[in-house]
């Protein structure tokens, strides 16, 4: 493998994002609520990224600030060697031709105004691409393989169901033929007999088009069957960066330890640990010192309190944010 095939089609680095709380009159800022803070992730070419937690831990802000959709405060983001948050421009509008989103919304997401066909191909409108009868046989091609009728196309979204609006969703993101998506907990609002459908998929597109996938979801069963690496987040920073299957085999952080715990057994009768969490998510407008998961953790100690752990190269191959990782959880 060349030195330029292992280099990381995104790259970043403590990247941050925080919105300002104002009151009074004069809307002074009198706090932040760090969302994402100091994140640092790395998504090479062809491979899919799960990024898991719990809700309001900041994942869906972290996808959104890495394709600019969100603004960071601070941090670097480089896609393909060039850093996103300086582009401006004709530069920044071809950069999003290369990065898309999958929203988690399958409703809201679609302007119930337009039809499909309008809906598909304002992408390639804005972009300037395939003019005239190309358009419309790209997005009539699109729909297809994304599941739809071509007839589809002139009909609004309101006459769809959920999934299948969300297979239009996908059919958006991909017309452009993007080299990097964000898809943001693309399945959780659909029901259960149809999310096997569409995470089936996001599998097969991602063979077809060579794509490279950014996975948010809450639901650790449904990263691990499409990501190859998953990062655990908390309260706005990654606690654990693993391979899929060895996250699953032995994982190190007691967060990722009792979501692991919260996935149902497959089989009837069949009985596993379960590891319940104390208390409540801190606010993130004042995160707990030291080690943000300490006001919760089982096995917390007092230099918990004291020092932050750093994320960090574990025995197994593992990054983890913990002093005492791979404690077991009594």
């Amino acid at each position: 493998m060349t030195a330029a095939a292992t280099e990381p089609l995104l790259k970043a680095r403590g990247v941050t994002k925080h919105f300002p709380i104002r009151r009074g009159i004069l809307q002074r800022t009198v706090g932040v609520v760090q969302a994402v803070d100091g994140v640092d992730l790395d998504v090479m070419p062809g491979e899919t990224v799960g990024l898991v937690g719990e809700s309001g831990c900041g994942k869906s802000t972290l996808g959104r600030t890495l394709l600019r959709l969100v603004e960071p405060t601070a941090g670097e983001i480089l896609f393909q060697g060039r850093d996103v948050a300086r582009l401006r421009g004709r530069e920044l509008k071809a950069m999003r031709r290369d990065m898309q989103i999958i929203f988690q919304d399958p409703v809201g997401s679609l302007d119930p105004r337009m039809t499909v066909r309008d809906i598909v191909s304002e992408g390639l409108a804005i972009h300037g691409l395939a003019p005239g009868r190309q358009r419309a046989a790209k997005v009539k091609e699109i729909l297809q393989r994304v599941g739809l009728r071509p007839e589809a196309a002139s009909r609004y979204p309101h006459e769809f169901s959920g999934g299948q609006r969300q297979r239009i969703g996908i059919a958006r993101a991909l017309v452009l033929q993007p080299k990097f998506v964000v898809a943001d907990e693309p399945v959780s609002a659909l029901d259960v007999s149809i999310q096997s459908q569409v995470l089936n998929l996001l599998v097969e597109l991602k063979r077809e088009f060579n794509l490279t996938y950014l996975f948010v979801a809450h639901n650790l069963a449904v990263v691990g069957y499409i990501s190859d690496r998953i990062a655990v987040m908390y309260l706005g920073k990654v606690v654990e960066l693993a391979d899929a299957a060895e996250l699953y085999r032995k994982p190190l952080h007691p967060y990722t330890m009792a979501l692991l715990s919260a996935i149902p057994e497959p089989r009837p009768g069949a009985r596993h640990q379960r590891i319940v969490l104390r208390g409540e998510v801190p606010s993130p407008i004042n995160p707990p010192s030291g080690c943000r998961f300490r006001t919760r953790c089982p096995i917390a100690q007092e230099i918990c309190a004291e020092r932050e752990p750093p994320l960090e190269m574990k025995p197994g191959g593992h990054l983890a944010a913990c002093h005492f990782a791979g404690t077991p959880i009594a």
